[in-house]
């Protein structure tokens, strides 16, 4: 193959080869250009106002990640400029899962608050320069001066202060002389522009509250926008990674960097759709809701999206890391199916973790011509697609139990599990018929009668003996107890926050999000510990629970075997 200039192309090495996203493209040219020399220096910003949840690590992927492709580095820092919301909980929590998923910020952990000095002087820059002022009006009449994108806003009475007044004001702030909301800075740009945020934003607000870094040395506090910009500047960032609700924030972004920083070197500000998934709110708004109303147990409840409630769930950071790079980073907002997230699980437990025998809704069975007191064992294979997994031996005896809709007393044509004079085979052992069942004085059926071939039993190669049907079971003597919590997607519409008229998002809670049962499962589970994982055959995939002890098992159902949703929306 060859290219219209007669280059030679090597078909199957362009096959290969990854394409690149834009962001990627744009980094690749930075580096062709030399531009901050060649550095690549990323950095993922979180607010310590809530727990992480799956669209952070989305971002924390792709922070990283970048950095890792193009030998950079990546920082973390907390964007703790609102102390009246944010939490020491939220801000452990945080680290917590960066480091859950697998990435290293090795010693460049920062915080917003390490640049409050700094900001500061920055601020009495813009003032000295004419380019900040202090009004003294409430935060609803400059909401309302601003007007809207189409019209023009209104100038404040204040705008024109002289630059002593507004230093002397801006001190007596600093020193606590006001009280909250009685005044604020603001940046003197332009009250005419079509970008609402350029319509002279608020600098600093004063806030007596206490910073869990800071103390009370401070009562004022930065805005977000002001310090953003200004804190990559100041760690080095080339590249400012965020989310496309930032897009309008970029002018601003730039306007304060042109104003405070001398020299060639300037940060980015590169923005990407964020994830949105079906059936999910992404709010930290909405997910606090959910929290502080009881609709869940906390911020770890395996229903939420946070990173912490499907690490408790089952999920493992190999699945969230391959989520995130096969949903790859788009300019435009679009809506992923939560079945892709489900796949990605389902795909990586499959190779890595054990198949056990769990009998959710057990049924007795009994098997009339097995010796009474004998007690074998079986092998069992612990998983199929690794084959370094081995086997184990799990108990086999006269009396099992099976799930309850493994039989059927009158089943329909093609129904090939166990009923009356038909015959399945009992996973890793023998091949049994039903001769009969006992009901309760109700007709409910509460034991069904079977007999065994001895021949059959499996991987024995004694019999050639072919069945339809193949059911699993644990033996009643040897059965342990365990509560299983059957987790289901929150909400039942695909879009949360479209609510009958009248209502919130709340009203889409499914109430069958939860059911919790009691089951048995085989002895070999005995001794298991908080998040370890298993694939109950013919059930899903399920983790053990954090607050599972061994007098009570727990287990979390990550996920069906196959995604049962797709079957209910047909």
């Amino acid at each position: 193959m060859s290219n219209s200039q007669g280059k030679k192309v090597n078909s199957k090495e362009n096959l290969n080869k990854p394409s690149l996203n834009f962001i990627e493209n744009i980094i690749e040219e930075d580096l062709k250009n030399h531009k901050n020399e060649g550095r690549i220096h990323t950095r993922f910003p979180p607010e310590p106002n809530g727990y992480l949840h799956i669209g952070h690590a989305k971002s924390i992927c792709f922070n990283f990640g970048l950095a890792e492709k193009y030998n950079g580095m990546c920082n973390l820092r907390f964007d703790d400029t609102n102390p009246v919301k944010e939490e020491v909980e939220y801000v452990d929590s945080i680290i917590e899962d960066i480091k859950w998923l697998g990435f290293d910020w090795e010693d460049r952990l920062f915080y917003a608050s390490d640049y409050f000095d700094q900001l500061y002087k920055w601020a009495i820059k813009l003032i000295k320069d004419g380019k900040a002022y202090i009004d003294d009006q409430t935060s609803e009449q400059i909401s309302e001066q601003r007007k809207t994108p189409t019209k023009p806003g209104i100038e404040s009475p204040f705008r024109n202060r002289p630059v002593e007044e507004n230093l002397d004001l801006f001190e007596r702030m600093h020193a606590g002389e006001f009280e909250d909301g009685a005044k604020v800075l603001r940046a003197k740009i332009d009250m005419s522009s079509p970008n609402m945020h350029m319509r002279d934003p608020a600098i600093y607000r004063i806030k007596h509250a206490s910073h869990h870094r800071t103390g009370n040395k401070w009562c004022i506090y930065p805005m977000y926008d002001f310090t953003h910009g200004q804190s990559d500047y100041l760690e080095g960032i080339t590249h400012s990674i965020c989310t496309l609700e930032f897009e309008v924030h970029r002018p601003l972004y730039d306007w304060f960097l042109d104003n405070l920083i001398e020299g060639k070197y300037r940060p980015r500000q590169i923005e990407f759709a964020r994830l949105n998934l079906s059936y999910t709110v992404m709010s930290k708004r909405k997910l606090l809701e959910l929290v502080e109303e009881g609709y869940v147990s906390g911020w770890d409840d395996p229903r939420l999206p946070t990173i912490s409630g499907l690490r408790r769930r089952g999920y493992t950071p190999e699945s969230i890391r391959n989520f995130s790079e096969r949903i790859g980073v788009a300019k435009r907002d679009n809506v992923i199916d939560v079945a892709l997230l489900e796949h990605s699980i389902r795909n990586d437990l499959n190779k890595k973790v054990n198949r056990i025998l769990a009998v959710l809704n057990p049924l007795k069975l009994v098997i009339l011509n097995y010796p009474e007191n004998k007690t074998e064992e079986l092998d069992a294979i612990n998983n199929p697609e690794d084959e370094n997994a081995g086997k184990r031996k799990i108990p086999f005896s006269r009396v099992l139990y099976i799930e309850k809709d493994d039989f059927m007393e009158d089943p329909p044509r093609k129904f090939f599990r166990l009923a009356p004079e038909r015959e399945v085979r009992l996973r890793y052992g023998y091949i049994i018929k039903c001769v009969d069942v006992v009901k309760d004085k109700n007709g409910k059926i509460i034991e069904v009668h079977c007999t065994y071939d001895p021949e059959t039993k499996s991987g024995s190669g004694k019999s050639d003996k072919k069945v339809k049907g193949t059911i699993h079971w644990v033996s009643v003597e040897h059965a342990l107890d365990a509560e299983v919590r059957l987790y289901d997607r929150l909400f039942v519409n695909e879009n949360p926050d479209k609510a009958e008229e009248g209502k919130d998002f709340k009203s889409n809670i499914n109430p069958e999000s939860l059911k919790i049962i009691n089951c048995k499962v085989e002895p070999s589970l005995k001794d298991v510990k908080p998040e370890e994982k298993y694939q109950f055959e013919r059930q899903g995939y399920f983790c053990v629970d954090k607050e599972s002890t061994p007098d009570k098992l727990i287990f979390n159902r990550t996920v069906p075997l196959r995604d049962s949703w797709a079957k209910r929306n047909k």
